[in-house]
């Protein structure tokens, strides 16, 4: 059996499965469905700009809003420059965050001119700048996300990755991915095992586990500490309890999964805790992925993307789930 948890500095993330930050997903709905199911060690945010995040408001902002029940959290922060640090920090520790990661490996046109994400990463004097800022305004426990960078470089990124133990971080997160590399192309989970022979915190790998097959394979290829889990949170949010109770030895709810009730319990959560004019962009995007449980889920994230608002996505995807009855592939 695996090592059934990781430290990041005082907090022990237990079982030692992490939800990755996704733009538009990771918020407050989703969260609440994979904590109903249990199993996840730390949930995160989405990706929050540190120079607008101190304006936020956590009662109305789609990016903040939680419940007590998604605990522990991580809140990513989107950063270029040292000087928007310290609010932003500050503001972290404000609404409790359990520890804070800092975005660098998302490649998006936006936040590459805007020299953070992967930019950051690939200027080295502003990195240091930017993680020592962060190191010396906190004493939460403090991690990083990153690509492997724009091409296989394994002098650049080991030098990277020593750099940032020596900066203060207490875990890293590896997107096993290069830079500009789509989600076709199956993750290089071996670069998370020459990090772990080069530093000595925990290395977390992310990238391609869709399946208890797949965590399996990746442990046994990368040695990583543990596994952080994106787009099939989405489409399986029990997945991390499969796996903790497979693998790590958690105990786990076997009962068959309602999906269309999940669907319902998701649309409902984002009535109750979001805006208006903040629900059917999450609706859909979370459809787009969740659809994949059916042989013909395209037919139900096709219907969803046309509708015009909530109550017509939930009378579609209703109908859908009616025509569909046994073909879920769980």
């Amino acid at each position: 059996m695996q090592n059934t948890c990781f430290h990041i500095g005082h907090l022990s993330v237990k079982p030692p499965l992490v939800l990755a930050p996704m733009a538009g997903l990771t918020h407050s709905a989703l969260r609440t469905i994979i904590s109903g199911f249990g199993g996840c060690g730390l949930l995160s945010t989405e990706m929050l700009p540190a120079r607008s995040l101190v304006a936020e408001n956590p009662n109305v902002s789609p990016f903040l809003i939680r419940s007590e029940a998604e605990k522990p959290l991580s809140y990513q922060l989107l950063a270029g420059r040292p000087e928007d640090i310290e609010p932003a920090v500050k503001r972290l520790e404000e609404l409790g965050a359990a520890a804070i990661d800092l975005n660098l490996g998302c490649g998006a046109p936006k936040v590459r001119r805007a020299g953070c994400g992967i930019a950051l990463w690939e200027d080295r004097s502003r990195l240091v700048a930017v993680v020592r800022q962060i190191r010396r305004c906190t004493r939460l426990p403090f991690t990083a996300k990153i690509r492997l960078g724009p091409a296989p470089d394994e002098e650049k990124f080991m030098e990277r990755v020593k750099l940032l133990e020596d900066l203060g971080l207490d875990a890293l997160y590896i997107h096993a991915r290069l830079d500009r590399e789509s989600f076709s192309r199956p993750p290089r989970w071996e670069f998370a095992g020459m990090a772990k022979e080069w530093i000595s915190i925990p290395v977390i790998i992310n990238g391609g586990i869709f399946s208890l097959s797949d965590a399996k394979k990746c442990l046994s290829q990368s040695g990583a500490d543990g596994l952080m889990i994106g787009r099939a949170a989405a489409v399986k949010p029990w997945i991390f309890s499969d796996i903790a109770s497979s693998l790590f030895g958690f105990e786990a709810d076997p009962e068959k999964k309602d999906l269309p009730g999940l669907y319902l319990e998701f649309y409902q959560l984002l009535v109750s805790r979001f805006p208006e004019e903040r629900r059917l962009g999450r609706l859909k995007e979370f459809t787009h992925h969740f659809a994949r449980n059916y042989p013909f889920g395209n037919r139900l994230a096709m219907a969803v993307q046309r509708a015009g608002s909530m109550e017509h996505a939930r009378n579609l995807a209703l109908e859908f789930f009616e025509k569909n009855v046994g073909t879920e592939r769980i």
